[in-house]
């Protein structure tokens, strides 16, 4: 289920970029450019929310060894850094 719609949202976000390289292909400006471009945007920073969450419920919440969440937890901050910078 959780694959699934991550696999959706993965197709919806590769149309996105389709129609980006399909406008500038077709030099259609710079704001056409930009809103395809921030639509793709907020669609990835959804998809990585939806794999946070998910990676959150799985390795912290469900995990029964406090080691293996705390471990869990700091495999979780270095994603969520990565993301930011």
């Amino acid at each position: 289920e959780e694959k699934t719609k991550l696999l959706r949202r993965l197709g919806r976000i590769r149309g996105q970029v389709e129609a980006i390289q399909r406008a500038l292909e077709e030099d259609a400006g710079s704001r056409p450019l930009l809103q395809q471009a921030t639509a793709c945007r907020g669609a990835l920073d959804g998809f990585i929310a939806e794999v946070i969450e998910d990676h959150i419920r799985e390795r912290m919440v469900q995990e029964k060894d406090h080691a293996r969440a705390t471990e869990a937890a700091e495999e979780l901050i270095g994603i969520v850094h990565s993301y930011l910078t």
